[in-house]
């Protein structure tokens, strides 16, 4: 029999320092390598990680760009009430990624990215679509909540309509809302990505 599985209590506020971690382990990279790609010492960015030392406004912009993330992922979000941290995240305090250019609003649901997976609510706009066929390095189940999302995972083509869910093995995908109501899902995504 094996030990029993540890579990450690979430940290009571969102850790900028574990986020880093995480996203820089799920894009394969070690300290040495990110420190080296900023022009900054490993010894600065474990002391960031381990949120001994504060990153300026341009390091987090220097951050988020060798992480493909953008620098409003990495900026304070509006705090969750007390003994909720960790554990709830209201709908009014949902930290917003991706980049809205293509006509995709994506929420993080989940508390932070510190778990092997993340949870995104994603809302297509009408008449939308994807710039660029994306493959990355996950395996993601997406439900749709409303609307309905045109997708293609590698060669097949799908409508996909509300109640219906799928999964991508990081195949190659791109989604296209050609339709005239928005399309809201939620998206579980192992490892994290953004």
């Amino acid at each position: 029999m094996g030990q029993p599985a540890v579990t450690h209590p979430p940290n009571p506020q969102r850790s900028l320092g574990a986020d880093l971690r995480t996203l820089r382990k799920a894009r394969g990279l070690t300290l040495a390598d990110l420190a080296a790609r900023l022009n900054r010492s490993v010894g600065w960015l474990s002391q960031v990680e381990r949120d001994l030392s504060d990153p300026s406004v341009t390091d987090l912009r220097h951050l988020a760009a060798q992480l493909d993330v953008p620098v409003s992922m990495l900026f304070d979000h509006a705090p969750a009430n007390p003994g909720e941290a960790g554990y709830v995240v209201r709908r009014g305090h949902r930290r917003p990624i991706g980049s809205n250019a293509a006509g995709l609003v994506e929420e993080l649901l989940s508390p932070d990215l510190t778990d092997d997976f993340e949870m995104v609510h994603s809302t297509f706009e009408p008449h939308s679509r994807i710039g660029e066929t994306v493959t990355r390095p996950t395996q993601e189940v997406g439900y749709l909540v409303s609307g309905k999302l045109d997708l293609e995972i590698g060669s097949r083509a799908f409508t996909i309509h509300p109640g219906d869910s799928f999964r991508i093995r990081g195949e190659p995908f791109r989604w296209i809302n050609p339709y005239d109501e928005p399309a809201v899902a939620i998206w579980v995504i192992a490892p994290p990505v953004y």
